[in-house]
Formats: structure tokens, C-alpha cells, sequence
């Protein structure tokens, strides 16, 4: 099943079960696709999908942490839910420590040794974990091991 058809039956499922949220999160997702497939002229991968869906993510996540900066409550409980929503279709997340494994690899197989070489460590880190960690996440792991050494 691909991800536009699960997106359309579960718009289907929340117009039945008059669940106004989760239909307004799955509509953005599905135009998000929709426009992206338009643009390409062309069906896209499911790694394009799963790039999209992070990127939606993202968004919302980056939205929560400015609600809460600013003490909107209505506004952060309201994107908490759309991050629930997001999240079905996503993979499942990785733990920190299967991270830190993956990044422990990483720096070994780049031969990082200091700061400098973050962008090498990233650039080997990122495609594989890709729609599965938070960046920032992956990020400050990164800069934390390679300031170890």
C-alpha cells in the first residue's frame, strides 16, 4: 500500500469518525505529496515520501519548541496532536542508543577525529537514518563524540 492510498483511507476513516484534527494533518500531508508529485511531474519514491513526511514533522516540531518559547499552551497542546498524527506515518523512531551506535560507526568509518570533520560524520549519518531520528538529535551526538576526541 502506498502512502498516498494510506493517507487517503485514513481521511476516509476520520471523515466518518468526524475527527476534524486528524482530517486537517492528513490533508496537509497528502497536498504536501501532492504538490511535491506535481512539481516533479512524476510518482514519487517512497524515499520522497519519507523526505516529505520529515520535512512536515519537522515543521511542527520546530513550531511546538516557538509555542513554548513564548508560553502558548493552546497552541503547542494543538501541535503536540499533529505531531501524533505525523508520526503513524513515519518509521519507527530509533532508540538513542542504536543512534549513537550508527554514529559511532560513522565517525570510525570517516576517520573523523575532531570537530572539523562533522560534515563527513553527517554526511554518512544522515541517509541512513533518515525519517528516523530528529536531526538536531543526530546532530548534538555527533558534535558530542566527536569532542571526545
Amino acid at each position: 500500500m502506498t502512502l498516498l492510498t494510506k493517507l487517503n483511507d485514513d481521511m476516509k476513516a476520520a471523515m466518518k469518525n468526524r475527527d476534524k484534527e486528524s482530517l486537517q494533518v492528513i490533508r496537509m500531508l497528502k497536498a504536501s505529496l501532492q504538490n511535491e508529485k506535481i512539481n516533479l511531474g512524476r510518482d514519487l519514491t517512497e524515499e520522497e515520501e519519507l523526505t516529505i513526511i520529515s520535512r512536515e514533522m519537522k515543521q511542527r516540531r520546530d513550531s511546538l519548541a516557538e509555542f513554548e518559547e513564548v508560553g502558548r499552551k493552546d497552541l503547542a497542546e494543538k501541535t503536540k496532536g499533529e505531531i501524533a498524527i505525523v508520526e503513524k506515518y513515519l518509521p519507527a523512531q530509533l532508540s538513542e542508543e542504536d543512534l549513537r551506535e550508527i554514529v559511532k560507526n560513522a565517525v570510525e568509518q570517516t576517520g573523523a577525529s575532531s570537530s572539523k570533520d562533522f560534515g563527513k560524520v553527517m554526511g554518512v549519518v544522515m541517509p541512513q537514518v533518515k525519517g528516523k531520528a530528529d536531526g538536531k538529535q543526530v546532530n548534538a551526538i555527533v558534535k558530542e563524540l566527536l569532542n571526545q576526541n
